[in-house]
């Protein structure tokens, strides 16, 4: 643990540098072989694990089938692509470089070796980086991962980097911005949670022998690391110049989508002590700012509370220029800068817990959880609370049957974005809240 908390350290100083390579750099600095150069039965594309191998040889064959990756390109196929593209003046969505750059491993000419296939979609190593020097060398014993690494291999083990190269494409950066005008041609909302993501569509299982290669596995760690980064990569579109501003507007795809999307006819505003914003004021989306401050109720109270405080200055320097918005935007990102790696660093054992439910039922019970997005945040990082309290032992099969019922009733409020209601939210919260060891 004391080897990963110190990677972990580590990369956090480069990932905040100011000349630190971006996920998206590192993953396009070597020539990208294709899909088809791990696919063979006695590489990646086994049929069924292998008995003796510390890998198991079926990722190629999971990922074909079950991954959504694999089937990123062929999305832009369909009648809803070409259309969204068709409105945006892009012509085939197949061939427009802003859907490619997520919907596929969109390499220039050049990084493309003779297998690879655009159509592939998001195949291994958009994920891993270009194998062009570890293709061969990562199958022998006696290379380690560390090896891999130092010849391209992206370091997906790491959380902070993953979250990173995930939140590219899950939310937007800067070289891949998934702006209002795209979501307002069709696309649809974007929601990404580390944990819960990583899980979905696993092609690799947690053993001995990844820890002993890779380091520990801390599921809530995770969620923890990921809602920090997304909070950071909020704050940095939001002052990048190019992307956080069109025109006379800042970019909206980085503000509540419900704060306007509603019908006209609702009255259901209401406070929320977060923002400290009137009624008919758009507000940025602040979810994961929202959900880190739970991550942080263990670690550190004082730290939750500052990044409280902050956000809320930022909400309301909104409402007075943009020169104010940036003077808080950059406060609140050094605080973010500073907590990322005592937050990696920590050890979220099965005592960090409750702390986290408490502090969420907390804020629930005063209004928090008045806007969608951050109620959603909020029933994914129960999900990853809970496969920890499992994880721990600390639920026998009764028990833990009728958590996961409390956790379906609180997935079920935030089903229907249209038709949330925070009321229902909030007393599903306190259910679970109330059945947890």
């Amino acid at each position: 643990m004391k080897a990963m908390t110190t990677l972990l350290a580590g990369t956090l100083l480069c990932a905040f540098g100011a000349h630190a390579e971006t996920a998206v750099e590192a993953i396009a600095a070597h020539k990208h072989m294709g899909v088809a150069t791990c696919s063979s039965s006695v590489c990646h594309g086994a049929s069924q694990p292998f008995r003796d191998s510390d890998i198991a040889q079926n990722e190629f064959a999971i990922w074909q089938e079950f991954d959504p990756h694999a089937k990123a390109y062929q999305v832009l196929e369909q009648p809803r692509a070409q259309e969204i593209a068709r409105k945006l003046g892009l012509g085939d969505a197949t061939k427009a470089k802003v859907c490619l750059d997520c919907h596929a491993d969109n390499m220039p000419a050049a990084k493309r070796g003779e297998r690879f296939q655009i159509s592939d979609g998001v195949g291994c190593e958009a994920c891993h980086g270009g194998a062009q020097l570890w293709l061969n060398s990562h199958a022998d014993r006696k290379v380690t991962y560390a090896d891999d690494l130092t010849k391209g291999m992206y370091p997906t083990a790491d959380p902070i980097k993953r979250a990173q190269l995930c939140l590219s494409c899950h939310m937007g950066e800067k070289e891949r911005m998934i702006t209002h005008r795209i979501m307002g041609a069709g696309h649809p909302r974007l929601s990404f949670e580390l944990d819960t993501f990583t899980w979905l569509n696993p092609h690799y299982k947690i053993t001995a022998n990844w820890i002993k290669r890779k380091g520990e596995w801390n599921g809530v760690r995770d969620w923890a690391v990921g809602q920090g980064v997304a909070a950071e990569n909020l704050l940095s579109l939001l002052l990048d110049p190019k992307t956080g501003w069109q025109g006379i507007f800042p970019e909206l795809v980085l503000f509540n989508c419900q704060a306007c999307h509603k019908l006209m006819k609702d009255n259901s505003w209401g406070p929320r002590q977060g923002t400290g914003l009137g009624p008919g004021v758009v507000r940025l989306n602040d979810a994961n700012l929202v959900t880190f401050r739970y991550a942080l109720a263990p670690v550190d109270k004082a730290a939750a509370q500052r990044v409280f405080e902050q956000t809320r200055a930022l909400h309301q320097a909104t409402t007075q220029s943009r020169e104010a918005t940036f003077v808080a935007a950059r406060a609140l990102q050094a605080t973010l800068e500073g907590l990322l790696p005592k937050v990696a660093a920590y050890n979220y054992d099965a005592a960090s817990l409750n702390p986290i439910l408490a502090a969420m039922l907390a804020d629930a019970q005063q209004g928090e959880f008045r806007d969608y997005a951050s109620a959603e945040q909020a029933a994914m990082a129960s999900e990853s609370i809970v496969i920890a309290f499992e994880n721990d032992g600390k639920l026998d099969k009764a028990h833990a049957a009728t958590l996961h019922a409390k956790l379906d009733a609180l997935y079920d409020t935030v089903k229907d974005e249209d038709k949330y209601s925070m009321p229902r939210f909030v007393a599903a919260l306190k259910d679970l809240r109330a059945a947890a060891p």
